[in-house]
């Protein structure tokens, strides 16, 4: 078996090294390091290696990409919410000037870029190019380099240049041409060229490559020096040009010489030799010899795919040994770097099989070096924090965890699925990771740990530098299975179907046990089972592929517990239904925690954590908080809260049963039920108490990198407020029933919202309307606009004043959905905390509030950076007398938008208000202390 896979290996190189080069390209380029401009004479002999004649050639020009904020690259910066792209200056942005395209003989070749596809050139072939001719072109040009802090590549501001994707490269033709706009998805996909680049730059500069340095040509009289590079079957050539002392470190490590500069944790030498050297070691037994004799790493290359986690902390908080850390950051890097340069694969549309490969290679390197490596490295053997579940899991445990948290949050999406169509946090993270548990998973259920790890060997070693896709790797795996494996390409794969098996029954026998095993999800992947005897393991047994109900039969061996999955190598959603013991009532004991923890499905958890919460009437209350609630969000969440007021001395508190109903991926999606209900203080000595059920459908589109949304909610509100026998109010307890829609559609550059929102009580009814747009202009100018108009169907509330009436700028809040600091307070600091709604108004004026009807439009335009100009208009109703037109208008400081912002009047219908005394008293502000709120903004360019 080893002496025919050599011989398939030597052969596999023998026809490599007999090839003659089907593509070449000559770079003469030219840097000016002061304006920052790569001038470039390129002359490319592209082959037609299609079976077809070629009328035009498509040229991938990703310089270009960086040329104005309309392009792929600038809009897929706008869609993560990346604003440092669409702000930057324009001399921080890049491009690519055409001076001519020619061919061999000088004669003008037509050329032209794809409409909306600014990086994209296409060439006209004066003849067709018939298959096996090659056509050369001759191009001259000139690159200016954009800033690095867009995509880590560009000029530094340590006046380094880390080059990628510089030149313009032909785009791959296989049936058709694989064309692909640079997106930052680091998914370039060209042929295997035979390169020469002839560069020129200032003597005191430095170029660090993996190619051949053959030549240096010194020019004393301008100071420069031209360094050759030559390399031979390169997919794309990356280089890294510093000034004085590079960062770049080098030595040789199992034959080949290993040059990076990613940051060493001040490590010896000698360390940093014997991890590199043992990384290289694995990678070249698990897969085969890499073909070239240097391998680069840089340290842009891994912050852009870095081991997320615990290890990206600080360095004094970070938990991991210093030679794990730089010897895991080094295994990521090399084996991608390894992978990517040998592996042919179209990166847009294939990438999930060199995840699976780079991520498994990652775990089986772990689990031989590291097996003991904690998921928090030392932080497990911290007293209290070595109590979570979380001390008890594995470094390696973290690859499930993510695919976990996306699957939970109903974001996961098919392996299979290209990757400018995949979720950020899915790219990055999640279905590498999946794609590698996968593997495992694979492994386990075909009950011989060689398999999968020569399936891989195997497959590199037949397709190293040639074309190759999954389709060939499955062919591979199932000539080496001794089971069927079509499940795994066909449902764990190609759709983002679940895993979630449960124990049904069981059904003891004196000889056997009968077991009744549900597959809660569709699909028809495996499960495991076994059969303890107190805490040994007494068998295993897989169980295929089924759909609902699927009965198995087991030797009765004086069982005490079964359990699906044990070593947790099936990446299941839900854990938690896995266990039945056959000795007890109950299946798994009660675990109390103080403190969230990481789920662990062996136990029924209760977590319990102390509490605050502020407002002017209970002052601070202390509260102990009761939930199920894991870091990974659950379908079915609950929450009891009791609490003490330590001013209003007070019993308080809340409670919350909230389920979520996942039915479709797309359409009506999931229908979320809750029901709640909660105490507190609304006025000095005065106690609310508000009950609520509601039933919410929301809706989303098949494309989840789309931000259009939207929910439809009904739901069921009582209120009952104790009275105040001094100030007594007629109705103190109402129930409002409330249906609202709402649709959003959120990005950078466009926002529009809208909600449509009915509330009927016993004695009033009223229906309202608010229109949100927000745009922002290539000029940098952002325009915020807003229209609110309601109007009462029939109204009977004039006993109570204004509490149930729309209001200009403070609403009462009597469904008490507002986190108001103090919501019954005319004066002091809190009275003048608004929250944009209704009338959204920022002055106090004279017709605070319409008992019939009411019609608002707000703007705001930025004055710089974050100082806005705003302005309010509207028309406020009320019985018996006419529409009153009101407005105002002043200084909006947005310091987080819509998170904490001040508001300064400046003219209203009170006049001239910054001349007029108490002005203090009349500045607004917004503030969140909602922690979840202000996650949102850092994880929204993820999901």
């Amino acid at each position: 078996m080893n002496i025919k896979k050599l011989l398939h290996t030597a052969l596999a190189f023998f026809s490599l090294l007999i090839a003659t080069a089907q593509n070449s390209i000559l770079i003469n380029a030219e840097l000016d390091t002061d304006k920052k401009v790569i001038s470039i004479e390129q002359e490319i002999v592209y082959t037609n290696s299609s079976q077809k004649a070629l009328k035009k050639i498509f040229l991938h020009d990703w310089a270009n990409a960086f040329s104005d904020k309309t392009t792929p690259l600038g809009e897929r910066f706008s869609e993560d919410f990346l604003k440092r792209f669409y702000f930057a200056k324009d001399h921080e942005r890049g491009g690519t000037t055409v001076q001519y395209i020619t061919d061999s003989s000088s004669q003008s070749l037509q050329w032209g870029r794809i409409e909306n596809e600014q990086d994209i050139v296409w060439i006209e072939c004066l003849q067709p190019l018939l298959p096996g001719k090659s056509q050369k072109i001759i191009l001259k040009y000139k690159v200016k380099i954009p800033s690095s802090k867009f995509t880590r590549y560009g000029y530094k501001d340590n006046g380094n240049f880390d080059l990628k994707y510089w030149y313009m490269v032909p785009a791959v033709h296989d049936t058709n041409w694989n064309i692909y706009s640079h997106k930052d998805l680091d998914d370039l996909y060209t042929p295997l060229i035979d390169y020469t680049i002839n560069f020129t730059l200032q003597e005191d500069y430095e170029i660090v490559s993996d190619l051949r340095r053959e030549t240096i040509n010194i020019s004393e009289e301008e100071r420069n020096r031209t360094i050759q590079l030559k390399g031979n079957n390169r997919s794309e050539i990356n280089l890294y040009i510093t000034r004085g002392t590079s960062l770049f470190y080098s030595f040789p490590a199992d034959g080949i010489q290993f040059i990076s500069d990613i940051d060493d944790n001040k490590l010896m030498p000698e360390m940093k030799s014997v991890a590199t050297t043992r990384i290289v070691q694995f990678l070249q037994k698990k897969l085969g010899p890499y073909p070239f004799d240097k391998i680069l790493i840089s340290e842009s290359d891994y912050k852009n795919n870095p081991v997320y986690g615990l290890n990206q902390l600080p360095d004094f908080l970070r938990p991991f040994p210093d030679g794990f850390q730089f010897e895991i950051k080094q295994l990521k890097a090399i084996t991608e770097s390894y992978l990517k340069k040998t592996l042919i694969i179209n990166p847009r549309q294939d990438a999930w099989l060199r995840d699976a490969i780079h991520i498994y290679l990652m775990m089986a390197y772990t689990d031989q070096y590291y097996p003991e490596m904690k998921i928090i490295g030392k932080l497990s053997k911290v007293i209290g924090v070595r109590w979570f579940h979380a001390a008890d899991l594995k470094f390696n445990d973290q690859y499930f965890l993510a695919y976990k948290n996306m699957a939970r949050l109903y974001l996961d999406q098919p392996l299979s699925l290209p990757q400018d169509k995949l979720v950020k946090f899915n790219k990055n993270i999640a279905n590498a990771y999946k794609a590698g548990v996968g593997l495992k998973y694979l492994e386990d259920y075909l009950g011989d740990d060689n398999i999968v790890a020569e399936s891989i060997k195997e497959f590199y070693g037949q397709n190293v530098l040639r074309y190759t896709d999954s389709k060939k790797y499955k062919e591979v795996l199932t000539s080496l299975s001794n089971k069927n494996i079509d499940w795994f390409f066909d449902d764990y794969v190609n759709t983002n179907k679940k895993l979630d098996f449960k124990i049904k029954s069981v059904k003891k026998d004196k000889d056997s046990i009968e077991v009744t095993i549900k597959n809660k999800r569709d699909n028809t992947m495996p499960v495991s089972l076994y059969g303890f005897r107190k805490k040994d393991i007494v068998s295993k047994t897989w169980i295929s592929g089924f759909t609902g109900t699927k009965k198995v039969k087991i030797a009765n061996e004086d069982l005490s517990k079964l359990v699906l999955d044990y070593d947790q190598n099936i990446p299941e959603v839900n854990r938690r239904n896995n266990y039945k013991n056959l000795k007890w009532i109950f299946n798994k004991p009660i675990q109390f925690r103080l403190l969230q923890d990481i789920e662990d499905p062996r136990y029924s958890q209760l977590f319990f954590i102390p509490e605050f919460e502020f407002n002017v009437y209970d002052g601070f209350t202390l509260a102990s908080k009761f939930y199920n609630k894991t870091i990974i969000r659950r379908d079915f969440e609950y929450n009891i809260s009791p609490a003490y007021g330590l001013r209003s001395k007070k019993l308080l508190g809340s409670a919350s049963f909230f389920f979520r109903n996942q039915i479709a991926e797309h359409g009506l999606y999931q229908i979320r039920y809750g029901v709640n209900g909660s105490m507190f203080s609304y006025a000095p000595d005065l106690l609310f108490r508000r009950f609520s059920s509601s039933v919410s459908f929301l809706y989303r589109p098949e494309d989840l990198r789309s931000n259009k949304r939207q929910r439809l909610s009904l739901r069921n509100i009582n209120v009952f407020r104790q009275r105040n026998e001094e100030n007594p109010v007629v109705t103190p307890d109402y129930n409002v029933f409330n249906a609202r829609y709402r649709h959003s559609d959120f990005n950078l550059i466009n926002f529009l919202g809208y909600t449509v929102d009915y509330q009927l009580s016993k004695n009033f009814s009223k229906i309202s309307a608010t229109v949100n747009y927000r745009k922002l202009f290539l000029n940098n100018r952002q325009v915020n606009l807003r229209l609110f108009a309601g109007t009462f169907l029939f109204n009977d509330t004039e006993k109570d004043g204004d509490f149930f009436s729309f209001a200009l700028d403070r609403p009462t809040d009597y469904l008490f959905d507002f986190n108001y600091l103090g919501r019954s307070e005319d004066t002091g600091l809190t009275s003048q905390q608004i929250i944009i709604a209704e009338g959204g108004f920022k002055s106090q004026l004279e017709f605070p509030f319409a008992n019939q009807w009411i019609t608002t439009f707000n703007a705001n335009s930025n004055i710089w950076n974050w100082i806005y100009a705003y302005g309010d208009v509207g028309l406020v109703k009320n019985k018996g007398v006419s529409p009153e037109f009101v407005y105002d208008a002043g200084v909006r400081l947005s310091l987080v938008a819509d998170y904490f912002e001040l508001f300064f009047p400046v003219v209203s219908n009170k006049g001239w208000e910054i001349a007029q005394p108490d002005y203090d008293q009349q500045i607004r502000f917004i503030i969140t202390l909602s922690p979840e709120t202000l996650i949102g903004l850092f994880t929204r360019e993820w999901y």
